[in-house]
């Protein structure tokens, strides 16, 4: 009898840290991938079949640089997912920074693979989030993956280096670690 008291102490315990790990603020922290920021109807394939027609024209044609640019618009107009809007995320990423003190940065674009938005082109909008977090996170090596957990808005910022379709008020960053 002790022992099933015990075992049933330990899953009540057990349940009360899954449960308090997935909450954050009173709002349930949804762990998302990459994939769930895109609408199930768009794909990468659409804006990129120009790009056949790319490599078939003279770098010197002034057809190229017209597809060239309506390929960056696509790309920077991508649609969002609206029921995103609003939702607390956790999301794996890369740090592109944009607002710093040194290695403390608070204003930095998410992106889902390293050196995105320092090559070009970048990723399309729906795959940047514009991150701000107040108190600053500490950035050693750029190389390094974490986790961002925050409320995720389908609201567009435009930055020199690229164009995000979701913006998030972060409140935890911590490494990323499989």
């Amino acid at each position: 009898m002790l022992s099933k008291f015990l075992v049933s102490v330990c899953l009540l315990l057990m349940t009360n840290t899954l449960f308090a790990a997935t909450m954050l603020n009173g709002q349930e922290v949804k762990v998302v991938e990459w994939e769930a920021l895109m609408p199930a109807d768009f794909s990468l394939d659409d804006i990129f079949s120009q790009s056949d027609q790319l490599s078939a024209i003279d770098d010197f044609d002034p057809k190229a640089q017209q597809l060239l640019d309506e390929m960056m618009i696509a790309m920077q107009s991508a649609p969002v997912v609206p029921e995103m809007d609003g939702k607390m995320i956790k999301v794996p990423g890369y740090v592109v920074p944009i607002q710093s003190d040194g290695l403390t940065v608070t204003e930095f674009f998410l992106v889902p693979y390293f050196g995105a938005c320092i090559h070009v082109p970048p990723p399309p909008s729906n795959q940047i989030i514009y991150v701000r977090f107040e108190p600053g996170t500490h950035v050693e090596n750029l190389y390094d993956a974490i986790w961002v957990t925050g409320t995720l808005k389908t609201e567009v910022v435009k930055n020199d280096m690229a164009t995000s379709g979701y913006t998030m008020e972060a409140y935890q960053i911590e490494p990323y670690d499989i």
